[in-house]
């Protein structure tokens, strides 16, 4: 095996805006460092609390998003609290797909599915 999935990482202008923007959205927390001269500050990632989920890395660039992603993640959630925490709708679901694309604040793009009972 070549390679294995590690974290995910995600650009920002905003990079700690962000961060708690995702922290709110998915029930993540900031990732503080451990030990050395990061003890306990934010190190530009977010977290599962219950492990379940992968490290968020949040990574301050100078340009703004241009183009549509070329990759993205997918969550369940609901599009209406998402929305009214600031994402915006770039395509509802309709007879050609089952799933909400949305951005975050930052126009990064993701796709929302109905939670599973």
């Amino acid at each position: 095996m070549p390679a294995s999935f590690k974290d995910l990482c995600l650009d920002a202008a905003d990079d700690r805006a962000l961060a708690e923007w995702w922290c709110t959205a998915m029930g993540y927390r900031l990732k503080l460092g451990t030990r050395g001269e990061y003890e306990g500050a934010w190190i530009g990632a977010i977290e599962d609390p219950a492990g379940r989920g992968p490290v968020i890395w949040i990574n301050r660039v100078p340009e703004t998003k241009a183009v549509k992603n070329r990759m993205h993640h997918d969550v369940y959630g609901d599009v209406q609290e998402l929305l009214a925490l600031g994402a915006t709708l770039v395509r509802a679901r309709d007879e050609e797909i089952q799933w909400d694309v949305m951005a975050d604040p930052e126009g990064n793009e993701f796709c929302v599915f109905t939670p599973v009972d």
